[in-house]
């Protein structure tokens, strides 16, 4: 008889379906590439295999689970669609060797790991969490809403936001047996929806610069960000996906898919927060409490380093607020948002290295924290990497582009906010970036549905469906920064969390769909 494993070895076929697919992608890239014709920035594509890249990719990740060689080999395919198989000079390279880049690696993965780090020598954060399970959590119910609490109070939408409310609540959450699919549902639901339905933040800012000058409506700037501001009440899956997760929270809704279902079980019944045979983003080094035993655990562990965090990056909304208030102008205010994430994750790191050194803690143990933490998010450091390259790909291929064209000749009147919401939704999902789809698709839908029909309430229908489309697509693709970073922050699998968010997320964008093909007939 067969000793049994816990691992389960893949048929033959399985394992070698990847090269096989692959092969076939440039197979297709090397026959079917036509000439680029007209530049990407002006709207140009290279057809059918500018989706090659991100198509291989999805497909890959969805068939293997595995999102690194998924990545790796859409990038591969990229190469042969441009004729330039030197991706490292052609693309990796180009990609990371970035401003922005630099500071996801530096600020969302070592600073958040080093901070995880600190507190593992600390115990902060386990002990915050057995603070908050006697003062506000009574449960997994209570824990969750706790959840979509700090979700909703960081809603500066993206990365921010996944980050911030995924550090502070997964040590509660953890202590009351929500799994983490669950958890990471709850902060990825709750940042850029809720960044476009209270947007405080540089979102309509952005929008604005997209759409101004593309209808009368919006002629200025400040009409557009007036505009955006109407369109709230009818950007319905933002609504709706918040809604939602308040309920999933509260445990209120009849129907959360099967994976769902099974992780919460699997995790009130027997305590593992992850699936068997699950690789989490959070590697053991950020859960594995080292304490010194001389060491004095206090909640200060916990609240300084995060009072640091916050309200630093506060200062860069509550700056401009003043001057606002007294000129009289939201777009003032909205104009100088600009939040120092950055200084905020330095600073707090910084102040949880001080005030473990001044309770008694050698300088060698605050060291080696933060280099554990910082190994812990090692994983994720590459994920994000190619994830990011492979961004930079699908724009410089025309992958939106190409996806706007070829649906373009299916608009209805009464279907067209609907069908936006699709086309984001679509887009979004392909290129794992909802600013990266606005700047595509506001400035050609916004045209298109004024020459319909200029009726501002119909304007603003389109107007939210495309805010919509758009953060459904970046929430729910294993290629996203935003999925990404929230599966690291709440430790979970990428793909154990895409699988078990995507069919509450497309129940809310039907949803939203559904209402505003109604509510345009009602217009028309």
């Amino acid at each position: 008889m067969k000793p049994e494993t816990d691992t389960e070895v893949a048929p033959p076929w399985r394992r070698w379906a990847p090269f096989l697919l692959t092969g076939v992608a440039i197979l297709l890239a090397w026959t079917l590439t036509p000439e680029l014709l007209v530049p990407v920035e002006e709207g140009g594509h290279y057809g059918f295999t500018s989706l090659l890249p991100a198509l291989t990719t999805l497909v890959l990740v969805f068939f293997t689970r595995d999102v690194v060689s998924s990545l790796f080999l859409g990038i591969v395919v990229a190469g042969f669609v441009v004729s330039n198989v030197n991706i490292i000079q052609g693309f990796l390279i180009p990609s990371l060797a970035t401003e922005s880049f630099a500071v996801i690696l530096l600020v969302y993965l070592w600073a958040l790991g080093g901070l995880i780090g600190i507190w593992t020598r600390t115990g902060g954060a386990r002990h915050f969490a057995e603070w908050a399970a006697v003062k506000i959590v009574r449960g997994p119910r209570s824990a969750k809403v706790f959840g979509w609490l700090m979700g909703v109070t960081f809603h500066q939408g993206g990365t921010i936001s996944t980050i911030l409310a995924g550090t502070t609540v997964k040590s509660v959450t953890d202590q009351q047996n929500v799994s983490h699919e669950e958890l990471t549902y709850i902060v990825d639901s709750t940042a850029s929806p809720v960044a476009t339905v209270i947007p405080l933040n540089a979102w309509p800012l952005y929008v604005a610069g997209l759409v101004v000058g593309t209808t009368p409506l919006f002629m200025t700037e400040q009409e557009a960000v007036s505009f955006f501001f109407r369109s709230v009440p009818l950007n319905f899956y933002g609504l709706f996906a918040i809604t939602m997760t308040l309920l999933f929270a509260l445990e209120l809704l009849p129907w959360e898919g099967r994976r769902m279902r099974e992780a919460r079980r699997r995790a009130r019944d027997t305590g593992a927060l992850d699936r068997k045979g699950s690789e989490p983003l959070a590697a053991e080094e950020l859960s594995r409490l080292r304490v010194p035993a001389d060491y004095r655990t206090g909640l200060e562990d916990f609240a300084v380093p995060l009072v640091v965090l916050v309200g630093v990056a506060l200062t860069g909304v509550i700056g401009p607020l003043i001057p606002a208030i007294q000129a009289g102008q939201i777009e003032l205010f909205l104009a100088g948002i600009s939040v120092p994430i950055a200084e905020a994750f330095g600073l707090a790191v910084l102040s949880a290295m001080l005030l473990a050194i001044v309770k008694g803690m050698d300088l060698k143990e605050v060291v080696d924290g933060f280099v554990d933490g910082c190994k812990g998010v090692t994983i994720g450091a590459i994920i994000l990497a190619l994830a990011v390259t492979l961004g930079t790909v699908s724009r410089e291929l025309g992958t939106a582009n190409y996806i706007v064209q070829t649906t373009a000749e299916l608009m209805n009147p009464v279907l067209l906010p609907a069908l936006f919401m699709f086309i984001c939704m679509v887009v979004a999902f392909s290129i794992g970036s909802s600013w990266g789809t606005y700047a595509v698709v506001f400035p050609l839908a916004m045209p298109l549905a004024y020459a319909i029909n200029p009726d501002p309430f119909y304007m603003s229908l389109a107007f939210g469906a495309v805010l919509g489309g758009a953060v459904f697509g970046d929430q729910c693709s294993p290629i996203s920064d935003t999925t990404i970073l929230a599966s690291l922050a709440c430790g979970c699998d990428v793909m154990d969390h895409v699988l078990t968010q995507l069919p509450l997320a497309v129940a809310a964008a039907t949803a939203g769909a559904i209402l505003s093909t109604i509510l345009a007939a009602v217009v028309l």
